[in-house]
């Protein structure tokens, strides 16, 4: 079983065991759920900022080099593994948070759900990049990628902000 599959294995026990709890003992659940919420969040920022850094270098790497393959290599694992597992399991958690604290009205969220979309766009956007880099089809520079890298940073940093302060 490749490790990315492994990953989407253990999101998935995850995500079951926290639905069990849940289930049979809702007191007990919402700090375990949100413990949960904050790990995908970390795993889920910890890839999104570390992949743009890739395409980085990947951008010098000679095409059809062992360097270049090498890469792709960790691009693909990396986005599969990691990535793609904790985003699911910060949307599915947090989600779960929201409704069960009754905080879908409260302004604060409404501006972090868009942020959380927006991050979940850029999300959208490495994959399609990890594809293009794939087949030797990349078309940005490595600046791009420099200054793409700060866009999940600056996203993270005001969703932590608006769930720390409840601003409105």
């Amino acid at each position: 079983m490749a490790r990315y599959q492994l990953a989407a294995v253990a999101v998935l026990v995850t995500a079951i065991a926290a639905t069990l709890l849940a289930l049979l003992a809702p007191a007990a659940a919402y700090p375990w759920i949100k413990a949960f919420h904050i790990i995908a969040v970390i795993a889920w920022m910890a890839g999104m900022l570390y992949l743009p850094r890739l395409f980085v270098y990947h951008c010098t790497a000679e095409k059809g080099s062992v360097q270049s393959e090498t890469f792709k290599l960790m691009e693909r694992r990396l986005l599969r593994g990691i990535i793609n597992p904790a985003m699911i399991a910060t949307w599915v958690f947090g989600l779960w948070l929201a409704w069960t604290g009754h905080w879908f009205e409260s302004g604060w969220l409404q501006a972090k759900l868009a942020l959380v979309v927006a991050l979940s766009v850029m999300h959208g956007m490495f994959a399609r990049w990890v594809k293009a880099f794939a087949i030797d089809a990349n078309q940005h520079s490595q600046k791009f990628y420099i200054i793409i890298n700060e866009v999940p940073t600056l996203i993270m940093v005001v969703a932590v902000i608006l769930v720390v302060l409840k601003p409105f």
